[in-house]
């Protein structure tokens, strides 16, 4: 592909995320437009106005932004470490991981503390997760390796949270833990964001550094190591900043499944199939899509609000197993 075209490619996409993310800002419930209503408070009380875009509607955008930029990035990175098209985020034990976190916080009673103990309990998880892989994986894994142990992981801390829902003394905690593990951007703070966003900014940044190295994995680990490239290095800078750029996101938002895994397949036919050409696009894509997946849940005027986890869930397993079925079909 040239560059001139890949350019025009992640420009179409950041304008779409925009878009999208202005939609968010502007767009409430039945996808009414608020900006009448956001001027008629403007024109009364300016500093109401400010306080409802920047505590309100400001951190919801933001959060779609980031957290979907988050999963489409990590999703492309790990199909292209594991060279295997049904990876994504969750496979490592990291998004587990930080749900067992936050969800011990819930069961503790810490909730109740602070807005911020709940992403604390998360990041803190999916650390735990990823020191737990490494001491299961040993020095410098295989792909299967690293499969298998975050398959493990990902089992175990499920099977823990499930004790702890099993185990709450309040129903009003279950209730609280469950309405939490369904993922959702509403009533989220910009004290949540600003906790987080460091987090998967480096996460981001660690999983980005490793586009090179991604190519050239793709040629087979022993071509790899002979054109100069760490395979550890790579493998542990993928790992960990998916873990902390995937948690970060879990412990603010609940669990939201699916992106990672579909987005990377939408975008590698207009890219292609380079790893390291993925990233970018892949980025902007989750971010586009995790936006519209928020309108989309908006749109029902009466009752609650459909939980964003569940409407991507919806989405994604039809697809994943779309892929199931194709890659039967090509197998020899």
């Amino acid at each position: 592909m040239r560059a001139r075209d890949y350019l025009l490619i992640n420009l179409g996409l950041a304008l779409l995320a925009a878009i999208f993310f202005v939609a968010s800002i502007y767009v409430g419930r039945g996808g009414e437009l608020l900006v009448g209503k956001l001027h008629a408070v403007d024109e009364t009380d300016r500093s109401l106005a400010w306080l409802i875009l920047k505590e309100v509607r400001l951190p919801r955008a933001l959060l779609g932004l980031l957290v979907g930029a988050t999963l489409g990035l990590t999703g492309a990175a790990l199909q292209g470490l594991l060279r295997n098209p049904l990876a994504e985020p969750g496979l490592i034990g990291a998004s587990s991981g930080a749900a067992l976190g936050a969800v011990l916080v819930f069961y503790f009673g810490l909730a109740a503390g602070s807005t911020i103990f709940v992403p604390l309990g998360g990041v803190a998880g999916a650390l735990v997760s990823l020191g737990v892989l490494y001491l299961l994986s040993g020095r410098n894994p295989s792909i299967v390796t690293l499969i298998l142990a975050g398959v493990a992981i990902s089992a175990f801390t499920s099977a823990l949270t499930s004790l702890a829902l099993s185990l709450a003394a309040s129903p009003y905690a279950v209730y609280e833990i469950i309405f939490w593990l369904l993922g959702s951007f509403t009533d989220r703070s910009m004290d949540q964001v600003r906790f987080a966003t460091p987090f998967m900014a480096l996460g981001a940044l660690l999983v980005a550094s490793t586009a090179r190295g991604l190519d050239a994995l793709t040629l087979g680990e022993d071509t790899a190591a002979t054109l100069g490239f760490n395979q550890e290095s790579i493998k542990a800078r993928a790992v960990i900043g998916t873990g902390l750029a995937v948690g970060a996101a879990v412990s603010v938002t609940g669990v939201i499944g699916f992106v990672g895994l579909v987005v990377p397949h939408l975008v590698r036919p207009l890219v292609g199939y380079q790893p390291g050409k993925l990233l970018l696009p892949s980025a902007l894509a989750g971010a586009a899509m995790l936006l519209a997946a928020d309108l989309l849940v908006r749109l029902p005027m009466d009752g609650p609000e459909p939980k964003l986890g569940v409407v991507t869930s919806l989405v994604g397993a039809p697809f994943f197993l779309w892929l199931i079925l194709r890659a039967r079909r090509e197998a020899p």
